[in-house]
């Protein structure tokens, strides 16, 4: 019979054949394998008796005594199987914990699960091999942003988007922020609270999505920022782009986790909507961060204090763009032309350049050196509905949109439904403005 016996028990048939041949004494065998002289008086009976099998523990491929109840872990895969089918075994058993005061380990869990059919064991992948980077040392140093598109609410709501920034120093989170898509309004929106919240950064790391970068290859060469760059430059925050997912992987995991645990935690919590999940948001931050953040490796906090006040800050919050004023006192935007009252000092701006700013509530201001003129709108494109084009991280928001759209226009009279359509990079119009008539606008020019 083959006899299959452990490096211990190995050790402790060579000593106690030295015994049986008279090359050491009992007493000299117990100090040597650290037992009573009486165990080792029983090993070698054991071997007179059995030979090498005798050496070999009874207790070998037999249940631990330590082993829990049957019942108790059917109750425990009952409770996984009702509540917690879908969450990893790690996640199971903070909840077993949290919830249902059960304290089990989560090796045990999973072994139970896995021989339950509730957990399947997956084959890890070779790990690509990246250069490594050293965290920062402080707190505010770095940034990492991103947005991830999930379907958060697991069919509750509409698929939508979510911008994570988190401390490249300590992994925490700093703000998460619930959107229809990845928009630069939203990232305005976004990165305002976290500039109230917390102070302004050095730097922000993000990819290189449009809201960022310029990728036009006809545009790459110029020196033009985009509205999201440009507030960040007023603000005196350094904007960098990451050349990989990898060199920003702290975001890109944290979007991993996100995916698992922010999902299951909604779902708890009985969260539907993107207003009640910004507005509870929140409170998942403390618990994330409670379970992932690390100390930094120096105490200085590199966040900045905000200089600009509320009316500078809506200002750089905005869309900024500059038109030439024509004789006419008109200027075209957004596929709507605004005609200036004709004041004096509008007049005197007759071709010289004027700053609009579309703000993300929906208003617009038209201004020259921080003084704002009073204008009217004349429609004249309202028959013009050229293509756009989206970026695909946007195509489902738009998508919703165009339907939206369609289902209105199918309701409203055949008369109305030729109306212009407002760009949709452009937020609603919170103001109610006077459309002028081709004749009006003819009377409005002859008296200018």
């Amino acid at each position: 019979m083959l006899i299959t016996m452990c490096e211990k028990e190995l050790h402790r048939l060579g000593v106690i054949k030295d015994i049986c041949h008279k090359r050491i004494t009992q007493v000299a065998a117990a100090t040597l394998l650290n037992l009573t002289r009486r165990h080792v008086q029983r090993l070698v009976n054991q071997y007179r008796l059995h030979g090498d099998i005798g050496l070999v523990s009874k207790r070998r491929n037999m249940p631990s005594n330590r082993r829990y109840p049957t019942e108790f872990k059917e109750q425990i895969l009952n409770i996984v199987k009702d509540k917690y089918s879908d969450f990893k075994p790690t996640f199971a058993c903070e909840k077993l914990l949290e919830n249902h005061n059960i304290s089990l380990s989560s090796e045990t869990l999973r072994q139970w699960m896995v021989a339950d059919g509730l957990w399947t064991v997956r084959r890890r992948k070779k790990r690509q091999i990246y250069q490594p980077r050293y965290r920062r040392d402080c707190v505010g140093e770095l940034i990492q942003i991103d947005g991830s598109h999930h379907d958060w609410f697991e069919g509750r709501s509409p698929k939508c988007c979510l911008l994570v920034f988190i401390d490249d120093a300590t992994s925490k989170l700093m703000s998460l922020y619930f959107c229809e898509a990845e928009t630069t309004y939203d990232y305005m929106n976004v990165t305002r609270q976290y500039i109230a919240e917390h102070g302004k950064p050095i730097a922000l790391y993000s990819d290189k999505h449009s809201v960022f970068k310029i990728n036009s290859p006809s545009r790459k060469t110029s020196k033009q920022m985009t509205q999201y760059s440009r507030a960040l430059y007023e603000l005196n925050i350094e904007l960098i782009c990451a050349n990989s997912s990898q060199a920003k992987g702290r975001v890109e995991r944290a979007n991993f986790t996100l995916q698992d645990r922010l999902i299951k935690e909604m779902r708890l919590a009985g969260i539907n909507t993107i207003e009640e999940a910004n507005a509870w948001v929140p409170h998942y931050i403390s618990i994330h961060n409670t379970r992932f953040a690390c100390l930094p490796h120096s105490t200085d906090d590199k966040h900045r204090l905000l200089q600009e006040s509320s009316i500078e800050l809506d200002d750089i919050f905005a869309r900024q763009v500059s038109r030439s004023l024509t004789s006419s006192l008109t200027l075209q935007y957004d596929k709507v032309i605004y005609i200036l009252t004709p004041t004096d000092k509008a007049k005197c701006l007759v071709g010289k350049k004027v700053m609009i700013y579309d703000y993300p509530d929906g208003t617009l201001s038209i201004q020259h050196c921080g003084e704002s003129f009073e204008y009217s709108i004349f429609d004249k494109l309202r028959n013009v509905q050229q293509g756009e084009v989206v970026s695909n991280k946007r195509l489902g928001a738009v998508l919703a949109a165009a339907k939206r759209s369609q289902d209105e226009r199918e309701k409203e009279p055949s008369r109305n439904r030729n109306s212009r359509m407002a760009s949709r990079k452009a937020p609603k119009r919170a103001m109610n403005p006077v459309y002028l008539t081709d004749v009006e606008f003819k009377a409005s020019s002859s008296r200018d």
